[in-house]
């Protein structure tokens, strides 16, 4: 992140949203309240490229949120497809054959790579029903290390993690954290959450926010309370 970034770049509303009408709908009642933008796998098969190119357009910022991850040929070329949308954030599976694919297909582009480390719907018994043999922060700390080795520009981690991965990693690397809940939101399908402020001041550049911006009663009202919640916790 540089200084230049504003409060307003550091808060992105997920469109996760069932059709690109749905979500341009929103966009149109957000207005100039947001300037960021993340579209996942749902709004991606409900039309959700077509919007990406539209928003961009229009001076958007958008973040493809669909975690690669296959074979490194696949990746690189599915990578280069993105860049060529204009995108500035795109995620892949934090293994280091999908990281290094992504980050060797982006040529001259400004897409930026960011891995996912644990989402943050998992916690340690989740890992483990899966066969990991480390909990979260451990193989938080072991895929982070791989992607700054591998050249990934930032990381999708829950904000419980930023301190340490900002300690280890240092400035350079992005640190952008889901699972972000204003007080008293409803934590809803999220295991490691917290509110903006404290996701700020735990190193988060930025934050990841959808439910409690798109399903609020007023959504501009609210993201812009989250805006000024940025701008006040800022470092």
């Amino acid at each position: 992140m540089t200084e230049a970034t504003t409060a307003r770049d550091r808060l992105i509303v997920a469109l996760d949203l069932a059709d690109a009408k749905a979500a341009e709908d929103m966009v149109a009642r957000l207005g100039d309240s947001v300037s960021f933008y993340k579209i996942g796998l749902e709004l991606t098969y409900g039309g959700g490229l077509g919007l990406a190119e539209r928003l961009i357009r229009q001076g958007k910022q958008v973040f493809l949120d669909l975690k690669f991850h296959d074979i490194p040929n696949t990746v690189a070329r599915a990578t280069a497809q993105v860049a060529d949308l204009g995108a500035t954030f795109l995620t892949v599976h934090a293994y280091p054959q999908t990281m290094r694919a992504a980050v060797g297909a982006l040529g001259g582009s400004k897409l930026k790579i960011l891995a996912v480390t644990v989402m943050t719907s998992y916690d340690d018994a989740d890992l483990a029903e899966a066969g990991f043999g480390l909990g979260v922060a451990d193989l938080v700390a072991r895929r982070a290390a791989q992607a700054k080795a591998a050249g990934v520009h930032g990381l999708i981690l829950s904000a419980e993690e930023a301190p340490a991965m900002r300690a280890a990693l240092g400035p350079a690397m992005l640190l952008v954290t889901p699972g972000i809940r204003p007080a008293g939101a409803a934590i809803a399908d999220q295991k490691r959450v917290m509110t903006p402020s404290r996701a700020i001041l735990a190193g988060a550049d930025h934050l990841v926010v959808g439910r409690p911006v798109t399903q609020a009663a007023d959504p501009r009202a609210a993201a812009e309370a989250i805006v000024a919640e940025i701008a006040a916790a800022r470092p």
